[in-house]
């Protein structure tokens, strides 16, 4: 079966609500982050290097790449539910593979199982140096689609 999450870019009124949302978050505003890809199932955040999100050795901090990673799995579910719901992280697993060195870093989250209540995503985090990717993440996520609070 042919994995629907790798292509496309999902439509302009998901792309619009998933960059309505992520805009609203102060987290991913401080720490310098950006959604470059919004496809069914599918998102990318970019994180650029800077001194206020690495550790002492100059690596990206752990709970940055956590933080992009569990944001990019939270939207890539957010781009199949319907537009009266939210999301919620209920628990994530994170594996730290290797130094997270680079430009960059990239988070992608991909959709592995959709469901009315929970849903399942893979997380995984490149560091990027010019065109070389290198894995320094790797996690799965279960997220929650509640309904949206009344304003």
């Amino acid at each position: 079966m042919e994995d629907q999450t790798q292509h496309g870019q999902a439509s302009p009124e998901a792309q619009q609500r998933i960059q309505t949302s992520f805009d609203r978050q102060g987290l991913m505003s401080h720490l310098g982050a950006r959604i470059t890809h919004i496809g069914p199932g599918r998102v990318h955040i970019e994180l650029p290097s800077r001194p206020e999100v690495t550790q002492q050795h100059g690596y990206f901090h752990a709970g940055a790449t956590s933080a992009v990673a569990d944001s990019a799995g939270g939207y890539a579910a957010f781009t199949l539910f319907p537009g009266d719901a939210e999301v919620l992280t209920v628990e994530y697993k994170i594996n730290l593979l290797a130094p997270a060195a680079g430009d960059h870093i990239e988070a992608v989250g991909t959709v592995l199982k959709s469901g009315r209540t929970l849903t399942v995503c893979r997380l995984e985090v490149f560091g990027v140096q010019g065109d070389r990717r290198k894995p320094v993440a790797n996690g799965q996520q279960t997220l929650i689609r509640v309904n949206r609070p009344e304003q």
